[in-house]
């Protein structure tokens, strides 16, 4: 049985973020976010967050925004307040439409994969629902949320 990890960053610390990664034995960061250059996310900026993870912890990094959320989805909820229950069927329905568990590189899951994205807690994140979404298209695929 292979395994799928999470991440968020916020609320971590750099070195909280790569020893959580290390312990886990992460061999590829998954990055999932829409915006991945953002100034609020400090360490975990796309450059920056490459670099870091290849030099301190030997984990290959990649992007892979066809996982993250529609703009239009992404603001209804962040800008606009929406709900939660809303993000997820808005989301459920994006990924439906793009065919995004059915494009994902399986060579992603080879080794010991992490989705990354900001928010610290997997309950109201995305992230959660891209790993229960590829575990429900592979078999064997158990799902573990670093926090």
């Amino acid at each position: 049985m292979s395994t799928i990890y999470t991440i968020g960053f916020t609320r971590k610390t750099a070195e909280a973020f790569f020893t959580l990664l290390r312990e886990a034995g992460v061999t590829t960061l998954v990055d999932i976010r829409l915006h991945n250059r953002s100034q609020l996310a400090g360490f975990a900026k796309q450059d920056d967050l490459a670099w870091l993870a290849r030099e301190l912890a030997g984990i290959e990094y990649v992007h892979v925004p066809e996982l993250a959320p529609s703009e239009e989805l992404f603001d209804s909820f962040k800008r606009q307040a929406g709900s939660w229950e809303d993000f997820e069927q808005g989301f459920r329905d994006v990924m439906e439409q793009r065919g995004a568990y059915e494009r994902f590189d399986r060579a992603l899951l080879r080794g010991r994969p992490c989705l990354l994205c900001s928010e610290a807690a997997p309950e109201h994140c995305h992230r959660r629902l891209v790993a229960e979404g590829l575990a429900a298209t592979e078999p064997g695929l158990r799902v573990e949320h670093l926090e």
